[in-house]
């Protein structure tokens, strides 16, 4: 099969041989995290994943959108299987380039650097996969795409669905966001609202004759002081839900009564609730406020631990199973009815911290498992 590769956002000479993948997949997850690729800069990646695809893989069909790349087997298998990860970081914060280093407890040779977790060592694990793979048992379509890190309606996948819609078919999904040596089903959803809190400005030597909206919004900031998470669980599995208020923005100066606040929630919530009902529950406890608004959000997923895809896979890799408590597209990919789980190396608590590192065995791991699963052998201890 020829390599066919489309809207390309152009390959400048300096990316020509940035990604060198013989070495396996530690070593390029190593060249992947030193490419810079904050969101909104995902570019120069991914060109260099695209020449890639170009010299190595004439196997895959290749399709550029924008910093989004979609490439696919054509074999005729009866299955075929997503396999996706996001190119993006947040904000580098001089944790480049990547080090090696040790686990301070355990001694575990470990990468350390911005995006070895989140996610350019599942992104690796996937590329060596994607070159090496030529007659998997299923069909592949693997995708790399850029936006995640940001709000939900720039996000790349978000945009590739809309694109390329008949690319999406699949059987099941398997994103490569970080497990810690587990799978994980479902996620959480997210939803971020304003609440706006009116007053009347007064000197506050007279302030009997303002109304202070800063006191206006005590209720819910007290609320949200004293709120105990929801913990449901959903297909046996325990999730847990989050409320935070991560703006608050009043005041004019020191002598003035204050006449508008505002307050900005963040909710992380359960499968159990629909975004309706998430933002309901907003509604209620922010009480007597002038104004709210929703700023963005973000449905949940459902874990679907018992379809019978999803099982299969559980059973086949063998891995402990347990809830994903942030927001993954596992959400985006389940609502266009495919069957999606989590599964990447790294420690999910370690991203987008200033100690983000990733174990070199949950990489060679991940690329032994999936290697496995995907030609249809068995699979082998690491030991």
């Amino acid at each position: 099969m020829t390599s066919s590769v489309t809207a390309s956002a152009g390959q400048p000479s300096d990316v020509i041989d940035l990604l060198t993948p013989d070495n396996g997949p530690v070593e390029l997850a190593r060249q992947l995290c030193n490419i810079p690729s904050e969101s909104g800069q995902e570019t120069r990646l991914a060109n260099a994943i695209e020449q890639l695809l170009a010299r190595r893989a004439p196997h895959l069909t290749v399709l550029r959108d924008g910093d989004a790349i979609i490439a696919r087997t054509e074999l005729g298998r009866d299955t075929r299987v997503l396999i996706a990860g996001h190119l993006d970081t947040v904000p580098i914060n001089g944790l480049l380039p990547v080090v090696d280093a040790a686990h301070d407890q355990t001694g575990e040779a470990m990468l350390r650097g911005r995006g070895t977790v989140d996610m350019k060592s599942g992104v690796a694990v996937q590329l060596a996969l994607a070159l090496n793979l030529v007659a998997p048992v299923f069909d592949i379509t693997w995708v790399w795409y850029d936006h995640e890190e940001v709000e939900e309606q720039r996000n790349g996948l978000g945009r590739l669905v809309r694109n390329h819609r008949d690319l999406f078919n699949a059987d099941l999904a398997v994103l490569g966001e970080p497990s810690n040596g587990c799978i994980e089903l479902g996620c959480n959803g997210t939803i971020t609202v304003r609440a706006t809190y009116r007053g009347r400005r007064s000197h506050t030597a007279r302030a009997w004759k303002g109304v202070n909206s800063i006191h206006r919004a005590g209720r819910l900031l007290q609320f949200l002081h004293e709120y105990e998470p929801d913990r449901p669980a959903v297909d046996g599995l325990e999730f847990r839900e989050g409320m935070q208020a991560v703006r608050c923005s009043g005041g004019v100066a020191a002598n003035v009564v204050p006449d508008l606040t505002e307050v900005d929630i963040n909710f992380r919530f359960a499968p159990s609730r629909s975004v309706q009902e998430a933002e309901q529950l907003l509604r209620n406890i922010c009480f007597d406020a002038d104004d709210f608004e929703v700023l963005d959000v973000a449905a949940a997923s459902h874990p679907n631990r018992y379809s019978p895809a999803v099982a299969a896979l559980i059973e086949k890799l063998g891995l402990p199973v347990r809830a994903k408590l942030g927001w993954t597209d596992v959400a985006r990919l389940s609502s266009l009815d495919i069957p999606s789980i989590n599964f990447g190396p790294g420690v999910p608590s370690l991203a987008h911290t200033d100690y983000e590192e990733v174990s070199v065995a949950q990489i060679e791991q991940a690329w032994m498992l999936q290697r496995a699963w995907l030609l249809g052998s068995p699979i082998t201890s690491m030991n």
